[in-house]
């Protein structure tokens, strides 16, 4: 007779819970020490990118990052140099005839009224330091933003790249560039400039990409019919049709150049920044309020001689040529000669 086979073991329920219990801790804890997570289970995010940055980044391409400053550095003194050395009424007498000639006379007179009135609060070494920042700044934000948005209104796939970094640059609160400028670049008044650059880039970058891509298609496409290349439908046809738009992102680049100065001078830099800074630190509401009226005179003249640049009248007739700006600036009717054509 066949012995009869013994029986299976039936598993009990609570040993197989407590069994993929102890699975998921133990798992839980190698996770947790891989990754180095907090105690709770938490992400350290922070301590990452603290990592990153003092363990990896600095440490191995600070020296790099400094000799990047070279070129901003040099654009900066000599924009700085040549304004602290122009006399106060040879400045405030220039700037009124360039904004007559190509704004209007209403906006002349409130241009010497505002200039003079920042030399008699004598707030004009400040100033000038300020306006040379903000021109340092708007200069490499073209030099690099203009070239980005051509390449971006060629190729739809590096426009697809191209806009979340935008969006991440125009999102991200000011003073979170701070820190990494600081780690990287020092204190001063250059890395407050670097600072300005990368915070006002995204807006001429993006209308530079939006008015190629406006530019009417039939108007490419006769240009590339008669023969014309690549380089010269850009420079002949496309720019010159999207130069209103492009101007409107350099407008808008310069605005935001200026609402960074008083965030800037938490680094170091200078101008009516650093005035607007000291007064805040020291509650003195007078110094801060004296630097906040020179920042204002100066956006609003500024905002008025872009948009009067970003006029389509002012393209009439060739008055965007080196010639029609002498014109501009020199011929009694240039403007409304401009002004009046067809």
């Amino acid at each position: 007779m066949a012995t009869p086979l013994p029986e299976a073991a039936v598993p009990d329920d609570n040993a197989i819970a407590g069994g993929l219990f102890d699975a998921i801790q133990t798992a839980s804890l190698k996770l947790t020490t891989l990754l180095n997570l907090a105690p709770d289970g938490s992400l350290p995010l922070a301590g990452w990118i603290n990592q990153f940055v003092r363990g990896w980044l600095v440490p191995n391409f600070r020296p790099t990052f400094r000799a990047m400053q070279w070129p901003v550095a040099q654009v900066l003194n000599w924009f700085e140099a040549a304004l602290q050395a122009i006399p106060v009424s040879v400045f405030i007498a220039l700037s009124a005839i360039l904004i007559w000639r190509c704004v209007s006379r209403g906006m002349m007179i409130f241009t010497a009224l505002s200039l003079g009135l920042i030399a008699w609060l004598n707030i004009w070494a400040p100033t000038m330091t300020t306006l040379a920042m903000v021109l340092t700044a708007v200069f490499f934000c073209a030099l690099i933003g203009i070239p980005l948005g051509i390449l971006a209104a060629r190729s739809d796939r590096f426009s697809e790249i191209l806009r979340p970094t935008l969006d991440v640059m125009q999102t991200i609160p000011s003073f979170v560039y701070l820190v990494p400028i600081v780690m990287l670049f020092g204190v001063g008044l250059v890395p407050g400039v670097i600072a300005t650059i990368v915070f006002a880039l995204p807006p001429v970058t993006r209308l530079t990409n939006l008015g190629i891509r406006q530019v009417d298609r039939e108007l490419v496409e006769a240009a590339y019919a008669f023969g014309s290349t690549r380089l010269q439908v850009l420079t002949e046809v496309q720019l010159p049709q999207a130069t209103r738009t492009i101007m409107a992102g350099m407008n808008q680049t310069l605005m935001m150049s200026l609402s960074m100065v008083v965030v800037a001078a938490m680094i170091g830099a200078g101008g009516l920044g650093l005035t607007v800074y000291t007064g805040l630190g020291r509650l003195d509401v007078g110094a801060a309020t004296v630097g906040g009226i020179g920042i204002v005179l100066i956006a609003i003249i500024l905002d008025r001689f872009t948009q009067a640049l970003a006029d389509p009248k002012t393209h009439r007739k060739g008055t965007w040529t080196f010639r029609g700006c002498l014109q501009r600036l020199f011929a009694p009717q240039a403007r409304e000669a401009g002004a009046s054509a067809p």
